[in-house]
């Protein structure tokens, strides 16, 4: 059986705090914040009235596109278009033309999202439709409202002729996409993918958060402290968007080409609590998460006291205890053996169905520039994760790490492991 090593080549990152690698790392290190006040969310008398949105956004897009394709792309598919087509540049390729006659039967992308398109049905298809006004939709509804709107416009500004698709798994989603597309690569299947996540940002893409009360309302007045995963005081996740795409390749085609490798991908695994045993659409099974989390490590043929440090789902909500307990219990190690964790939700938001490939971007960086960033506004430890409290990184610290678990958890009991491992030449 085919089994091709997978490294990554390139990458690309709109975030709330920062759009391209060199700002998205210098915010990681500084522990710089993307979570602003919402104008529009206020407005709208919503019960959080923060989140976290890619900032300039107007004055970047123009550099990727014409006036006439932005006409056509709603927030996550722009979101989406500026990472993929960084990441492609990042991994050493020229932007097709887009009259030529090539295309790349060897690359594909798997970018997926969560709630995609909600914002256009929103804004236009339903206001447009009620009011009896559909022939002024305009020819590009459809492709902006359906999910795989992103892939499709992806796959047609770099001509990509593999597999192209856009996944959907909740908050997993993202990593989801990566492991899907590693998948595919060490299969022999593709010689490269782009993988990552996307989320647009709009009132309707969150209204039913709000609804839900499971958003923070308590820091309306102190944005940059709304954001609290493992905080005592947490009291629900905040709002996030933009997108984080890998360039997944063969290390034979990496090597062929001469490419720079940040990082190599050596395992991955996605399953399902069933919604048993105390999982639900809400809540993960703990025996799903553990039974994902060594899956990755079997996959990876290493043993948890492998791992150096956990980036982790930790959303700020009732759940970051239980999960914190599922590392440790997964892993097979004490208390004080757990590696270094960090949630980069406290400097971004919660990114929905982005957010496995904005931190995804966040882990590759910290295992090929060595470092663990810190996790913001969790001096005040839960209780139940005080055992772990030399773990927690709260400032940035330089760390050569070897190996990282990332994790990703999401409504329906799903969820995503991927295990990231240092390049050495």
């Amino acid at each position: 059986m085919v089994r091709n090593r997978v490294v990554i080549t390139g990458m690309g990152i709109i975030a709330p705090n920062g759009h391209g690698l060199p700002a998205f790392e210098l915010a990681l290190r500084d522990g710089f914040s993307g979570i602003q006040t919402v104008e529009d969310l206020v407005e709208h008398k919503f019960g959080c009235q923060v989140g976290g949105i890619p900032q300039n956004v107007d004055e970047i897009s123009p550099k990727y596109f014409t006036e006439e394709q932005l006409l056509a792309m709603n927030t996550g598919i722009t979101y989406a278009g500026i990472a993929a087509i960084d990441a492609w540049r990042d991994a050493g390729f020229e932007v097709p033309d887009a009259e030529g006659e090539t295309v790349d039967w060897d690359t594909g992308a798997i970018v997926g999202t969560g709630i995609g398109g909600v914002d256009t049905i929103g804004e236009k298809i339903v206001p447009f439709t009620d009011a009896k006004k559909v022939r002024r939709l305009g020819s590009t509804a459809v492709e902006q409202a359906m999910a795989s709107g992103i892939s499709a416009k992806i796959s047609g500004w770099l001509a990509l002729g593999n597999q192209v698709t856009t996944n959907s798994s909740a908050c997993s989603t993202g990593t989801e996409a990566i492991i899907d597309s590693y998948y595919r690569i060490r299969s022999g299947l593709a010689k490269r993918m782009l993988a990552g996540g996307a989320e647009g940002s709009s009132r309707y893409c969150w209204a039913g958060f709000d609804a839900m009360r499971v958003l923070n309302r308590t820091k309306n007045d102190a944005p940059e402290q709304a954001s609290r995963p493992m905080s005592a005081s947490a009291a629900g996740f905040i709002p996030g968007s933009g997108a984080g795409i890998l360039m997944l390749e063969s290390l034979e085609s990496a090597q062929a080409r001469g490419a720079k490798i940040y990082a190599e991908i050596i395992g991955g695994m996605i399953n399902c609590g069933g919604h048993r045993m105390g999982g639900s659409m809400t809540a993960p099974n703990p025996t799903g998460v553990q039974r994902c989390v060594r899956g990755a490590l079997a996959d990876a043929n290493i043993s948890g006291k492998d791992v150096d440090a956990i980036n982790g789902h930790l959303t700020a909500t009732f759940a970051d205890p239980h999960e914190i307990k599922n590392w440790q219990n997964a892993l097979e190690v004490t208390p004080d053996q757990l590696p270094l964790v960090n949630s980069t939700k406290s400097l971004i938001g919660h990114g929905l169905g982005a957010a496995g490939g904005l931190e995804s971007v966040a882990c590759v960086l910290q295992v090929a520039k060595g470092f663990v960033h810190g996790s913001l506004n969790c001096e005040d430890l839960h209780e139940d994760i005080q055992p772990y409290a030399q773990s927690i990184v709260h400032e940035t610290k330089d760390v050569d790490i070897e190996i990282l678990a990332k994790a990703s958890f999401g409504f329906g009991d799903v969820n995503a492991c991927t295990i990231y491992k240092k390049w050495r030449a």
